[in-house]
């Protein structure tokens, strides 16, 4: 059950990762709520870089919540440090809570979540499974416009989550009391395999696409050809090869807790999806369609990757 809640809206709310697939659409939300919002990335007027440290000062000040997203993933090694370094800075500048999105099954996650509710135990953690939106705003979508989608998964189930549910969670939690020290593990309603998925995107777009699975190398040596850097790479196989391997072959119950109702399914975020053109082919013009994101992949990721 849900515990109770009360409005309490914050007189600034900072964004952290604002051009990402929760970020944006949590500062959207804000901001339609009537809430003082500062939306800040590498490329905003006040920019806010996990690399620059001297970029921080200015983007946290005046805040008095904040949600925070980090780039490119918390599971990479200098994510705890960093989420360390910045939750001393908001306890010092008064932040009052943050917000922090978190991904299932990596153990540098988990430590910057403990991090994180140990600097301020009135924080809450959105942990999530993989976005749905990685078919329609990410990598996924240009090789699923040319009709084949060719990864290193196939067998293992994942309850895919529309980023919409994760963004309403992570507002809830930024405008409302009720949700202090909850870890928040947010997930769409049921299991689907990759293969699965395609399918169910096929059909929403009326097209014939089709899912391959290759080996993990394979795949390396691609993004090699492309140009990848070599730790985004790494990370890549990281998530393929060590998160999803059927430790997050579950459903959890955040948005049930969090909002007190069922969380949207995948159907459903095709469908709509479908509508706006995401999916229509090579050389058709998408109309209203999401422009495909070029970074990151984890559901921890600030501006803003994957899963």
């Amino acid at each position: 059950m849900p515990r109770p809640h009360s409005t309490t809206n914050p007189d600034l709310a900072l964004v952290i990762g604002a051009t990402g697939k929760t970020g944006r659409r949590v500062a959207q939300r804000l901001r339609q709520r009537g809430v003082p919002t500062r939306a800040v990335s590498r490329s905003s007027a006040i920019s806010f870089d996990w690399d620059d440290h001297d970029t921080w000062e200015a983007a946290v000040r005046g805040a008095s919540v904040a949600y925070v997203t980090y780039s490119p993933d918390l599971a990479v090694p200098a994510a705890p440090p960093a989420i360390a370094r910045f939750a001393e800075l908001a306890e010092r500048r008064g932040i009052e809570r943050l917000v922090l999105l978190s991904g299932r099954g990596e153990e540098e996650a988990q430590r910057c979540e403990r991090i994180v509710l140990d600097a301020n135990p009135r924080s809450t953690v959105v942990r999530c499974s993989w976005f749905a939106q990685n078919f329609s705003e990410s990598f996924f979508q240009e090789p699923l416009r040319s009709g084949l989608l060719a990864l290193p998964a196939g067998d293992v189930a994942e309850p895919f989550v529309d980023a919409d549910d994760i963004a309403d969670v992570a507002v809830a939690a930024l405008t409302e009391t009720g949700h202090e020290g909850e870890i928040y593990e947010i997930t769409g309603p049921r299991l689907l395999t990759f293969p699965d998925a395609v399918q169910e995107i096929a059909i929403a777009a009326g097209r014939d696409l089709r899912f391959e699975r290759i080996p993990m190398q394979a795949f390396a040596e691609a993004m090699q050809l492309q140009g990848e850097a070599e730790d985004l790479i790494a990370l890549v196989r990281y998530l393929f090869e060590t998160v999803l391997d059927g430790r997050n072959a579950y459903v959890a119950d955040g948005v049930q807790r969090a909002l007190g109702r069922q969380p949207r399914d995948f159907s459903d975020y095709a469908r709509t999806a479908a509508a706006a053109g995401a999916w229509a082919p090579d050389g058709q013009i998408a109309g209203g369609a999401v422009a495909a994101e070029r970074r990151g992949s984890t559901a921890a990721a600030a501006e803003e990757a994957t899963p």
